[in-house]
């Protein structure tokens, strides 16, 4: 694990699945909003946090990224009525396969945000970014073929 004292032009690479209702309109908010959060969170728009195919958890770390973090609806307030139930299901089993290949368990996060909680989607992703940066760099999946150095 690489603390920043030893590369201290590393960013982490974060990657967010936000749920086109709710958590996609509260980045949304926030941007119209002002509101500041890291640059190198990249948001990935999807129909619904159910939606989430592990895969792309797993693919993200692959291709380089220090945390993934899935965001949807409040449980009870889903578009699709009880797709954030699947979806957290779902992000459970996978919690316990990333634990098994080796993945800390801080560097994947699922939050429920609205769209009227633009405040509140800013604050997670300082939070998770800072954890992110506390980690380290993700070396676990990397796949070398996916570096641009």
């Amino acid at each position: 694990m690489m603390t920043m004292s030893e590369n201290k032009n590393w960013t982490p690479k974060i990657v967010a699945f936000c749920c086109n209702w709710c958590s996609y309109a509260g980045a949304d908010l926030a941007g119209n909003n002002r509101l500041e959060y890291p640059g190198n969170v990249k948001i990935i728009r999807i129909p619904c946090s159910c939606r989430l195919n592990p895969l792309f958890i797993l693919r993200a770390f692959q291709r380089g990224a220090d945390g993934v973090i899935l965001c949807g609806c409040h449980p009870g307030d889903c578009h699709y009525s009880t797709g954030n139930y699947f979806a957290r299901r779902r992000m459970t089993l996978l919690f316990s396969m990333l634990d098994y290949l080796g993945i800390e368990k801080g560097r994947t996060r699922v939050e429920w945000c609205s769209a009227a909680e633009g405040v509140r989607f800013a604050g997670i992703m300082n939070d998770f970014v800072k954890q992110i940066t506390e980690l380290g760099e993700c070396k676990k999946l990397e796949d070398v073929r996916c570096k641009t150095n």
